[in-house]
This record gives C-alpha cells, structure tokens and sequence, in this order.
C-alpha cells in the first residue's frame, strides 16, 4: 500500500466536524476519537494520516509539505495567505468576519483616523483599503470586546457567530467583512504528485457534501 496521505487537521470543533465527514465516508475513525494525548493518528481503510495542529500550524505544515493536505477555516487562509490550493469548501465551522462598535455610535461619521482592535490585522487593513480608509490597527491576543469599552479602539473587526458577547459587551455589528466556513487545502507538490489519490478523496468528500 502507498504511504499514508497526511492530513492536518484543525484542534478543536474543526477536528470534530472533519472526522465526522470522514466517518460518513464510511472510514473508521475510531483511533482520532480515542486519541488520548496523541497528536497523529492513523485511519488505515482511508490511508490516511491525521495530524492534530492549532489553524495557523496547519496551514505551515501543508505550505511546507510536511503534510499533503489540511483542513483549516477561511478566516486563517484569508489573514496567513500562503502557497498552497484550496480545494472544496467543508461547509461546517460557518461564521463570518464583522466590524463592530459600541452600540448607538456612528462609525463612519467624523474625519478623524479610527483605530481599529483586531487579531486579524491582514484582514481588518485589507476591508478598510477596499474602502480607501485609513486606519490605525492594534493588534489584540486576548478578548478584543474590551478595546472600545476601555477607550483603546473605536471599532474591532472580529470573527462573529452569534452576536451574544458583542451584545453582552454593548457592541454591535456595523458591517460584515466577510463569511467564514471550514476549507480543504492541499500542499501544491502533493497535488501534482498524489494528484489521484487527493482528487480520489475529494470526489468522495464532494458527493457526501452534496446529500
């Protein structure tokens, strides 16, 4: 048999979500499900490696080749960039980028230069270019609600799901960025040289996605 195609795979809801789509597939992914504290697991009837990795660390790994493909959300394609191919949008994982600001202020109003919190400073300084604005971006490793309420930012861009801390927080939506859903990517050497293997898959991934 070939060697085991790798998979990367987001840690967390992402992981549960893919070996979820797997076992659709109908591969046995009982040793993912059991893993304890290991970090890569087999899925021998798919000939599959899966390799568990925080979002930005997936996709280093499938840049550098390391692992053949990944499984990661938009929001980390969108702020990392890098080489690689995204091939089918999973579906799962849905939420999207928004800009939001304390509740009942006007955004835009005024000519001053707004600052912006955010932990995805590539995509907030990409949506305020797309505007022609010029903003000052802070970037923020912790809860990014706190920056407007203490007085540090007049707006964040964020990725949002429900809505709750926003509101929680007296913030509110202004403007979606941009929607945000789980993506496989492939490394780009892989693609052409386990190219039957990986489009194999993908067709298999396709149709259940497709029921």
């Amino acid at each position: 048999m070939a060697k085991p195609l790798r998979m990367a795979l987001t840690k967390g809801r992402l992981e549960k979500d893919t070996i979820g789509l797997l076992e659709s597939l109908g591969f046995d992914c009982t040793a993912v499900r059991e893993k304890g504290r290991r970090l890569i697991l087999p899925i021998p009837d798919a000939n599959l490696e899966v390799v568990l990795a925080k979002a930005n660390d997936v996709i280093t790994y499938v840049e550098h080749g390391v692992c053949d493909m990944g499984v990661v959300g938009k929001d980390t394609i969108i702020e990392m960039q890098g080489k690689f191919f995204e091939l089918v949008d999973l579906g799962f994982g849905r939420c999207k980028f928004a800009l939001a600001a304390k509740k009942g202020t006007d955004f835009y109003s005024g000519f001053g230069v707004k600052c912006i919190a955010t932990k995805y400073p590539n995509v907030a300084r990409r949506f305020f270019e797309s505007k022609g604005m010029d903003v000052d971006i802070v970037k923020i490793e912790g809860s990014v609600e706190l920056a407007p309420l203490l007085g540090l930012a007049d707006g964040i861009v964020d990725i949002v799901e429900t809505g709750v801390t926003l509101r929680e927080n007296g913030l509110e939506v202004v403007e979606d960025v941009v929607p945000i859903s789980a993506r496989l990517i492939a490394n780009t050497v892989s693609l052409k040289l386990r190219q039957t293997e990986i489009e194999a898959l993908i067709q298999q991934i396709e149709e259940a996605l497709q029921k």
